[in-house]
């Protein structure tokens, strides 16, 4: 699965870099980490990872993180990334708190807060951009995303409607594609 297999001090690091550099979504710093920086993943591990991830319930790069450091150095990998994930940033969020709680009510620190999300929304809408335009998905691949984006933006199907029918299409898609002659050179 990966390119170059980090040491467990390595992993720590590059997750803690991760943590620590991600305002308001971490998926577009751990792609740069872990593709573009360590090239512990190939660009397609690291969406198929992450594909996983999105569906188990937790946040997200939480799931990536137990799931790849599993796989490098079991337990003691899952365990590593996952403080190195959680462990600073959560000391630092811990602080950033108590100051919210004091400085919260000022105009400026609310407007900052907004300024922060808008940048956050737009990081990973210019990821996912990135991974579409790289990995170059099947037509039925961009076809069953747009149905879940509108799904769930237009017609506002409930989340668990949306997984447990669009799921099993996906799977159902990559199966015959992978059945085709073309779809195994892939």
């Amino acid at each position: 699965m990966t390119t170059q297999k980090p040491s467990l001090p390595n992993l720590f690091l590059g997750f803690m870099k991760v943590g620590c550099m991600a305002f308001g979504g971490a998926q577009a710093v751990a792609r740069r980490v872990m593709v573009e920086e360590r090239r512990w993943l190939t660009e397609r591990d690291y969406a198929e990872l992450l594909a996983l991830a999105h569906v188990l319930p937790g946040p997200n790069i939480g799931n990536f993180a137990v799931m790849f450091g599993r796989r490098e150095y079991g337990l003691a990998g899952a365990l590593t990334c996952v403080a190195g994930f959680f462990g600073l940033p959560l000391c630092l969020l811990v602080g950033l708190v108590s100051l919210y709680g004091q400085f919260g009510q000022i105009a400026a620190v609310n407007a900052a807060m907004h300024g922060v999300a808008a940048a956050a929304a737009g990081m990973v809408l210019g990821t996912a951009l990135r991974m579409g335009t790289r990995l170059k998905p099947p037509p039925e691949a961009i076809g069953l995303a747009l149905a879940v984006l509108l799904a769930s933006t237009v017609f506002k199907v409930p989340l668990l409607v949306i997984v447990a029918v669009g799921a099993p299409l996906g799977v159902f898609a990559a199966l015959r594609r992978a059945q085709r002659p073309e779809g195994r050179a892939r």
